[in-house]
């Protein structure tokens, strides 16, 4: 059974729940990302902040020095790094996000995306075919 671990990404930026909205703004900006896992002191996730998220402080002028954790998304689908995938990609058929933290005790340890999955399914087709064969396959 291929798990979770076996095709998360593992350098998951995340940012602290009590860091400044704005330098969680930035972060999505520079590294060209749409939401990040938010940790608290101790690492262990407490929420995700996402654009759609970040959008609610254009109501929210006169509180620009907001923290992270008033605008982060509180409840938040995970899976631990054990879990099977077809459960990750179940869980995308049926739900609008993108991508979902993947845990240990907690902790964020990866991140899966709609995308891996699918690079996931090319790769395998590529090794069943002749020529992906031929090439060593995965």
């Amino acid at each position: 059974m291929l798990k979770a671990k076996d095709i998360m990404t593992e350098d998951v930026l995340t940012v602290n729940r009590n860091a400044p909205l704005y330098d969680a703004i930035q972060m999505l900006v520079e590294h060209e990302i749409t939401g990040l896992p938010v940790v608290d002191d101790g690492g262990a996730m407490v929420g995700v902040i996402s654009e759609k998220d970040m959008l609610k402080e254009l109501y929210d002028v006169d509180e620009r020095d907001g923290r992270v954790e008033d605008f982060m998304t509180r409840v938040v689908t995970t899976f631990n790094h054990d879990d099977s995938v077809l459960e990750v990609c179940n869980c995308f058929i049926r739900s609008p996000f993108r991508r979902v933290p993947i845990l240990d005790n907690g902790k964020v340890v990866g991140i899966i995306s709609r995308a891996d999955i699918i690079n996931y399914i090319l790769r395998l087709k590529k090794s069943d075919t002749p020529q992906g064969a031929a090439a060593g396959g995965m």
